[in-house]
């Protein structure tokens, strides 16, 4: 999308004749608002932090009339630039309000999941996906990306959960799905369709319309939109009490090939959580592992499930500690939670490491065949890499170590990286979304047929493209373009 050729200072300066809420073109803020935990850098012209839904639909109104893109942000913790624009940045941090029911929550798109959380422990409920870097994500930003973690073997993912949600739409009015929405032509389309997904567990990759079979799933297409249906400003999510008598194995394997042919024999048992960190990262851990150690698998069991009796028959690895005290649990689930940081931690100043395959999905008995395509790729152009992520959904985060910056090699290893993740049944997305890495490559995911759906609904939703344009849709490659290497 072409931006108007005009300074920020004349988009901020009118754009503040027209809100009450805080209006910025300063170049130190935006050059904050120009990265966020992704590879890539855009800078916007202005920032703006509505406090309202008054201030989101005069900001949107605006943009329609100067078609200016517009993204919202929430905490910019996601990993593919879905948070990043040359326009106008909405931070979503006002909408902050909580409000508990029994069995749901209503929240702000802004509140972060570490402030619901410690509210939701007064009554000891939980919501059910936790991404690892979940105290510090907004509730908007979960959606956005149809985020899950660690526990959605149990809960599932932000699509599961998500009860209601409400936005501004690209016009300036307020939508609330389910609700009164005229989308019958777009139901019909897609129930014409042979969209074809891939059988996995959980997928962010495009919009999600095999979730939707009526008008009263439509708020299931927002989960992964990543902005671009509307800008989120409250949610209705599922609570569910906290679990008991949990029990966490760490489990030892000499390669990453034995802990993945494992994996479907112990989902067998009916763990609530089975994850996986590599040997760089394990070397990070405060923790005594064999100095054999290719991997780490943590499997945990909550209620009362018999199956974890069974755990010491089905492992080939060697289980090296059993843990029930929940602070012991807690502080060992904190090892995985960090391994992001362990994985930065393991590369030096003349490496790079981009995040742009690093969220593939495959059904969990093919992980072995995911490994073996992973380790020829890496031959092929002398790459290491690092492995971690959430093998009980076969969901492996691959973060691949670079020497040469080379943009073309970069873009190479993405192509055949997420043919063959595609070719093997998977999705190039399970949790972080497509954004500036993925988007070119949707696509590619699915059929002709189920993209123009996709197109169609972008156009519905957003007729004039002003919404985080580029995303989820786009026309021209972003794999390489803006990366900060």
């Amino acid at each position: 999308m072409q931006i108007p050729a005009v300074k920020p200072s004349d988009v901020g300066l009118r754009l503040a004749k027209i809100v009450k809420c805080a209006i910025s073109w300063d170049e130190h803020v935006r050059n904050f608002y120009s990265v966020d935990a992704s590879s890539y850098t855009i800078k916007p012209q202005v920032v703006a932090f509505p406090r309202n839904e008054s201030d989101v639909i005069k900001i949107i109104k605006f943009a329609k009339r100067y078609h200016i893109p517009v993204t919202p942000r929430g905490a910019g913790t996601g990993l593919v630039g879905s948070a990043l624009g040359r326009g106008i940045i909405l931070d979503m941090q006002n909408f902050d309000r909580i409000k508990l029911g029994a069995s749901h929550v209503e929240v702000g798109s802004g509140v972060f999941k570490g402030r619901l959380d410690k509210i939701l422990k007064k009554q000891d409920r939980v919501i059910g996906p936790d991404p690892s870097i979940g105290p510090f994500c907004t509730i908007g930003g979960m959606i956005g990306t149809n985020a899950s973690g660690i526990h959605s073997l149990k809960y599932g993912s932000v699509i599961d959960n998500i009860i209601q949600v409400r936005m501004i739409g690209s016009s300036g009015n307020v939508i609330k799905l389910p609700g009164k929405y005229n989308a019958k032509g777009m139901i019909k389309k897609i129930h014409l369709s042979d969209n074809t997904f891939p059988k996995v567990s959980k997928n962010s990759c495009g919009y999600r319309i095999d979730k939707v079979f009526a008008e009263k799933d439509l708020h299931k297409l927002i989960a992964g939109s990543e902005g671009t249906l509307g800008i989120i400003t409250s949610a209705k999510l599922r609570t569910y009490p906290s679990p008991k008598n949990i029990l966490l194995y760490v489990i030892h394997y000499k390669t990453l090939s034995d802990a993945a042919r494992d994996t479907p024999k112990i989902l067998g048992l009916g763990p609530s959580a089975v994850e996986l960190v590599d040997s760089n990262i394990t070397k990070h851990i405060k923790m005594t592992v064999p100095s054999s150690t290719g991997c780490l698998l943590f499997v945990e069991f909550d209620g009362t499930v018999q199956g974890r009796k069974q755990i010491h028959k089905i492992t080939s690895g060697k289980i090296i500690k059993t843990e029930s005290n929940a602070a012991q649990v807690k502080k060992i689930w904190s090892f995985r939670n960090s391994a992001l940081a362990y994985s930065l931690q393991s590369i030096t100043k003349n490496e790079t490491m981009p995040t742009l395959i690093e969220d593939a999905v495959v059904p969990v008995k093919r992980l072995p065949l995911l490994l073996k395509i992973l380790g020829m790729i890496s031959k092929k152009y002398g790459l290491r890499t690092i492995v971690y992520g959430h093998a009980g959904n076969g969901n492996l985060h691959i973060r691949p170590v670079l020497k040469q910056k080379d943009l073309g090699i970069i873009k190479n290893i993405a192509v055949e990286f997420f043919s063959a993740v595609i070719g093997i049944g998977g999705s190039i997305t399970g949790e972080h979304g497509d954004g500036l890495a993925r988007s070119e490559f949707v696509k590619l995911q699915y059929d002709a047929k189920t993209y123009s759906i996709f197109k169609d609904i972008k156009k519905q939703f957003d007729p004039e493209n002003i919404l985080n344009p580029g995303k989820k849709i786009s026309s021209y490659s972003t794999v390489t373009r803006n990366l900060k290497i």
